[in-house]
């Protein structure tokens, strides 16, 4: 029997949970928008910090917003994907989705607070990774490189749902103009993301309330991401860099804290 409208309004939560989350949506749309990374970071901080969703449930909508932010970015932009750049990263980074999945169905088994502890870390190093950019280089990077940050991208990206700081990290110290850099970032999420939603969906990874949560945020993904895309232009990088960081080390470090204390 199909689940009644009482029973899904009670898994999607209180009306004022649910305006919380779709304010953590629109934070994170901008974010991604704006600089082409941190969508599934400050989306997972966020959620995990105000405890909307368990780690498994915010990492699969992260992975499905992801998907339709990039889909709206490049309707929009309709530039060729650099494919050719992309594609070592791309291909190790699937590999790596499949391994960061097997150890989240692991550690979500029975090590919740292990779970948000690891998270909250690898926030806060992730906003320390993105505040140093290394100098860029003469030359592009050989193909082994973009391949070994795509392996670590993609556990990251299994794992939690977000694949950003180390292909982040090695595409900004590369001589691109930045909006190739931003291209490539959002073609290798996508292309993580439909991996994820490949290995997760069949293997029951997939609950209910990440498919409602998932489909109440679709519409505004779309719409906020057409809006930032018209701001863009206005926001200067360091500004939006300096505040994304900013805001990762606030919610990665109460979430770790909060971990440790409940242990």
């Amino acid at each position: 029997m199909p689940p009644s409208f009482a029973s899904l309004a009670a898994l999607l939560g209180s009306p004022t949970s649910l305006a919380l989350y779709l304010l953590c949506v629109a934070i994170a749309t901008f974010a991604q928008t704006l600089s082409g990374f941190a969508f599934g970071l400050v989306f997972l901080s966020l959620v995990a910090s105000f405890d909307l969703a368990s780690v498994a449930d915010a990492a699969n909508v992260a992975t499905v917003l992801t998907l339709a932010n990039a889909w709206a970015y490049f309707r929009a932009h309709r530039q060729p994907v650099p494919w050719p750049l992309m594609k070592p990263a791309i291909l190790t980074s699937c590999v790596g989705v499949g391994g960061g999945l097997v150890l989240l169905h692991w550690l979500s088994a029975g090590a919740t607070t292990a779970l948000k502890l690891l998270l909250g870390v690898v926030i806060v190093l992730c906003a320390l990774v993105l505040l140093r950019r290394g100098a860029v280089r003469a030359t592009l990077a050989p193909p082994r490189q973009f391949a070994a940050a795509g392996l670590v991208s993609g556990l990251m990206g299994g794992l939690f749902g977000t694949s950003g700081p180390p292909i982040v990290y090695h595409l900004y110290r590369q001589p691109l103009a930045l909006d190739v850099v931003r291209r490539g970032l959002l073609l290798m999420f996508a292309a993580n993301a439909l991996t994820r939603i490949a290995l997760n969906v069949p293997t029951g990874g997939f609950s209910l309330r990440a498919v409602l949560l998932s489909a109440i945020a679709l519409p505004l993904v779309q719409v906020l991401t057409r809006l930032a895309l018209r701001l863009q232009p206005h926001v200067p990088a360091n500004v939006l860099r300096w505040g994304v960081a900013a805001l990762l080390v606030a919610t990665g470090g109460s979430l770790a804290l909060g971990a440790l204390h409940a242990r």
